[in-house]
């Protein structure tokens, strides 16, 4: 089993999750853990993850805003490193201050991979977005090297 440190700086999380392009989100389903990979922005008052307002995600969160997010990295198996944050996911409307801070954060980082025809895709696949932040109760940090490497 990975070595779990929660002894973590704030510095090394932001570090991490700043140079991160995909999380992994777990919601409680009706049938059980949804587990599915989302985009998202760390600011400094939380992670804020993108999905379809009518997506299973936000219906799984309006009915229980618990959630894991999982972030790793590396290829070889002494690389593999990750964080899992957890908490409650508070839902934001689009006029929510911090929702448009968020929103534009989030397109400046993805501005590139939403270039040519992928702006029109996405508008097209997700009508109305929606966004919700994440300020975790818990940050767990592993390594496979056995040591946790630096996240700068």
């Amino acid at each position: 089993m990975p070595k779990l440190d929660i002894a973590l700086t704030r510095e090394e999380v932001d570090a991490y999750l700043a140079e991160g392009r995909t999380v992994r989100l777990a919601t409680a389903g009706r049938r059980g853990p949804h587990v599915v990979p989302l985009w998202f922005v760390w600011l400094e008052e939380g992670v804020y993850v993108t999905c379809r307002r009518d997506s299973r995600v936000w219906g799984n969160l309006m009915r229980d805003p618990r959630v894991a997010l999982e972030f790793d990295r590396g290829r070889a198996w002494v690389e593999h490193q990750g964080l899992l944050l957890s908490g409650s996911a508070e839902l934001l409307g689009a006029d929510h201050p911090s929702a448009k801070r968020a929103i534009s954060a989030w397109f400046e980082k993805y501005r590139g991979d939403l270039g040519g025809d992928g702006f029109e895709v996405y508008a097209t696949q997700v009508p109305e977005p929606a966004m919700f932040r994440l300020r975790p109760d818990r940050v767990a940090g592993w390594s496979n090297g056995g040591t946790r490497r630096s996240a700068g």
